[in-house]
């Protein structure tokens, strides 16, 4: 659990309005905050991407030591001007009435065909605070690669979305060639390999 915020970061809410509604939506805010010297800020008008909060799960298999990593075309990742498919971890926005651990359950069956059970939470991240108001509820979650692989995800959503079991040491080995650039893939895994060795005992 993150820690208390300090008492004298203040923030007042001005105005919001929604300045775009389609597929996403587009709020613009209008805020002052505390300045560090002391005393307030201008107002300040910001327009931030609101696309509701989402949830991802690293699938590891303690006994095969392999995770589960999916691959799909990312428009954003297009309008960056990089590659458009990314390696990922399973993911999915919570809809309401959801919890996180039930989205990362659900989404692992539709987007990879796999079981999830035990489930260890790890950080809710935020990749974009300066833009974009989702946050990520990240995990690593317990499964079985045996029979794991192949294309997967919903046709009704336009998902086409490749699995991979990778081993442990290819997908530190991606890590270091820089085949990663998912945050929460990336934290799950750097976390996978700070913590490995007391999460197989755990998972035994």
């Amino acid at each position: 659990m993150a820690s208390s915020p300090p008492p004298d970061e203040k923030v007042e809410l001005v105005d919001h309005v929604v300045a775009f509604q389609g597929y996403f939506k587009v709020g613009r805010y209008s805020f002052r905050h505390s300045l560090f010297k002391g005393g307030q800020s201008r107002v300040i008008v910001r327009e931030v991407f609101e696309r509701g909060h989402a949830a991802a799960v690293l699938p590891y298999d303690p006994v095969r030591d392999e995770v589960v990593l999916i691959r799909q075309f990312r428009a954003g990742t297009f309008a960056a001007g990089r590659h458009p498919w990314n390696w990922e971890t399973v993911a999915g926005i919570i809809e309401e009435g959801e919890t996180p651990e039930n989205v990362v359950r659900r989404e692992a069956v539709e987007e990879a065909n796999l079981e999830i059970r035990d489930l260890i939470p790890l950080y809710t991240i935020m990749a974009s605070p300066g833009a974009c108001s989702e946050t990520c509820e990240l995990f690593v979650g317990r499964t079985n690669t045996a029979n794991a692989g192949g294309v997967f995800g919903l046709e009704s959503e336009g998902e086409n979305i490749l699995v991979k079991v990778v081993s442990f040491a290819e997908a530190r080995a991606m890590l270091d060639r820089g085949d990663i650039d998912n945050s929460p893939a990336l934290i799950a895994l750097q976390w996978l390999a700070l913590h490995r060795d007391d999460l197989r005992a755990r998972w035994r």
